[in-house]
């Protein structure tokens, strides 16, 4: 895998993030805090899980020995986990343009949550943070209808390319 192709996954993982805060913030507080049934209990506990994961994944690639974990000590408003949101996908951006491809390939050790101790490559990393943010905005897609906000829109990655091509065309 090329650090091309991991730059262009964080750049699509930001645009939808963005995306998807953007029908986030359109939801009321009651919407935000309904309990629904999916892998977490609500929109607000499936967006800070979102959030704790690429921030404790950026921690730990940036070698950060004790990483934070948000869902953990996070309690802000809908407003602060949106923005955290779009800062942990800035981040992951941020890091993912930065890093040496040859680095790709190296093995980080760290430490799981757990305690138990854990290595993996790069790329492996940067492969399952991407994988694992778009598999749960596709369940707040659905915890969205499921809470009664129907205007959510497509955040596939083919539609991300194809406006990524009609931006480049406009200028």
């Amino acid at each position: 895998m090329s650090k091309e192709y991991f730059v262009t996954m964080a750049d699509y993982n930001l645009w939808a993030n963005k995306k998807l805060c953007g029908w986030l913030a359109e939801i009321s507080d009651d919407q935000w805090n309904q309990p629904i049934v999916s892998s977490f209990n609500s929109i607000r506990e499936t967006v800070l899980h979102m959030c704790g994961a690429e921030s404790v994944w950026v921690e730990r690639m940036n070698k950060v020995t004790s990483p934070s974990w948000a869902p953990s000590t996070f309690k802000g408003s809908k407003d602060e986990h949106i923005s955290l949101l779009i800062s942990s996908s800035e981040s992951l951006k941020e890091f993912t343009a930065k890093i040496p491809e040859s680095v790709l390939n190296s093995l980080l050790f760290f430490r799981r949550l757990n305690g138990e101790e854990n290595m993996m490559p790069y790329y492996q990393i940067l492969a399952h943070v991407f994988n694992h943010s778009t598999y749960h905005r596709g369940q707040l897609v659905t915890m969205l209808r499921q809470a009664g906000f129907t205007t959510v829109g497509s955040t596939d990655l083919s539609v991300y390319f194809k406006s990524v091509a009609t931006e480049s065309n406009a200028n």
